[in-house]
C-alpha cells in the first residue's frame, strides 16, 4: 500500500508532458540497435505478439512507433456482422462498463469522473449522452494500438482537451480521482443510425502524440479546441479511426436506451478488435 502510494506521489511531480516529449523522440530514433533493443524488450517483458502483426520481423519496422502501432493480419481480427451489432474499437481490457447516472461515470474503487468535464465542458454533448452508455477500455503495452469504429457513422465534431497525462494502469486508475477528466483527450463525436456516439482518445504518461486518419496535424492545443466538420466523413464500422503512439485507455458513449452492451462484457475481461461489444435497442 505504502509502495502504492509512492508510485502515485511520483505521478504528480514527475514532469509528465516533458517525459512523453522525450520519449516520442526515442520511440521515433532510427538506429537499428535501438529500435531492435526496445522492440525485444517489449517482446520480452509484456508479450507483444509478433505473430499476429502483418510483419512478422523487427527489421522490417524502422522505428519502435512503428511496432507499436503495427498492424495486425486482418484474419485474425473479424468484424461483428448485423446492423444492430457493436464492434470492440480496441484489443484491451475492460476497465468499466454499464450506465451514467447523475451525470458521473464509474472509474474504480468509489472513484467517479464528471462527464461534463470528460466532454471538454460541452453542454451539446453531455445533454446527448445523459443517463446514457459508457464503456472504458484500457490498451496494455503489449496491445494492438489502433483504434477502429464501433459503429458506422458521421464525423461531426472533435474537441481537444488539454490536460495532464498521469499513466492509465489499473493502479493509477484506483488511486487517482478523476483521472479521465484530468488527462489530455481527444473527443470524437459521430452522427450514427444509434444516435450520437463519442469515442474518446484518451492520453496518457510517454503517449508521444494521438493520430486520426482524418488530420495528419499533431493534435495539441494549450486550451481546448473545437473544429466542426461540415464535409462529409463517413466511417464504417470496424475500420481504423486513429491510433496510440504507445497506451493509454479509449472510453465509447452512446445515449439513453439506444442500446445494450453485451452481458458477457465485465470488468478486467480482456477484448479483441470486431468482436460484439453490445447490441442496439430496436
Amino acid at each position: 500500500m505504502i509502495q502504492n502510494k509512492l508510485k502515485m506521489i511520483l505521478q504528480y511531480l514527475a514532469p509528465q508532458h516533458a517525459l512523453s516529449w522525450l520519449g516520442g523522440v526515442l520511440c521515433e530514433c532510427r538506429w537499428r540497435w535501438w529500435k531492435n533493443w526496445q522492440i525485444n524488450l517489449l517482446i520480452k517483458y509484456y508479450g507483444a505478439d509478433l505473430k499476429a502483426a502483418s510483419l512478422e520481423h523487427i527489421d522490417d519496422y524502422p522505428t519502435f512507433n512503428s511496432f507499436f502501432t503495427r498492424a495486425l493480419k486482418p484474419e485474425l481480427r473479424p468484424v461483428i456482422q448485423g446492423d444492430r451489432q457493436i464492434a470492440c474499437p480496441v484489443d484491451g481490457s475492460i476497465s468499466q462498463i454499464g450506465r451514467i447516472q447523475n451525470n458521473l461515470l464509474f472509474q474504480a474503487k468509489g472513484f467517479y469522473f464528471n462527464l461534463t468535464t470528460l466532454l471538454g465542458g460541452s453542454e451539446t454533448a453531455e445533454k446527448e449522452f445523459a443517463s446514457g452508455h459508457f464503456a472504458t477500455l484500457y490498451l496494455a503495452p503489449k496491445d494492438y494500438h489502433r483504434v477502429h469504429m464501433p459503429f458506422s457513422g458521421q464525423l461531426r465534431e472533435t474537441i481537444y482537451v488539454p490536460g495532464k497525462l498521469f499513466s492509465v494502469n489499473p493502479l493509477t486508475t484506483d488511486y487517482i480521482p478523476q483521472l479521465f477528466a484530468r488527462n489530455e483527450r481527444l473527443v470524437c463525436l459521430f452522427d450514427t443510425s444509434a444516435g450520437p456516439m463519442a469515442v474518446i482518445l484518451v492520453g496518457a504518461m510517454l503517449v508521444s502524440s494521438i493520430q486520426v486518419i482524418w488530420s495528419q496535424e499533431k493534435i495539441y492545443a494549450k486550451t481546448i479546441r473545437k473544429t466542426v466538420y461540415s464535409d462529409l466523413i463517413e466511417i464504417e464500422r470496424g475500420a481504423e479511426l486513429g491510433r496510440f503512439k504507445m497506451g493509454s485507455t479509449v472510453i465509447l458513449l452512446f445515449a439513453k436506451d439506444k442500446m445494450e452492451w453485451s452481458n458477457l462484457l465485465q470488468p478486467t475481461a480482456t477484448v479483441k478488435m470486431g468482436q460484439l461489444m453490445g447490441t442496439l435497442n430496436t
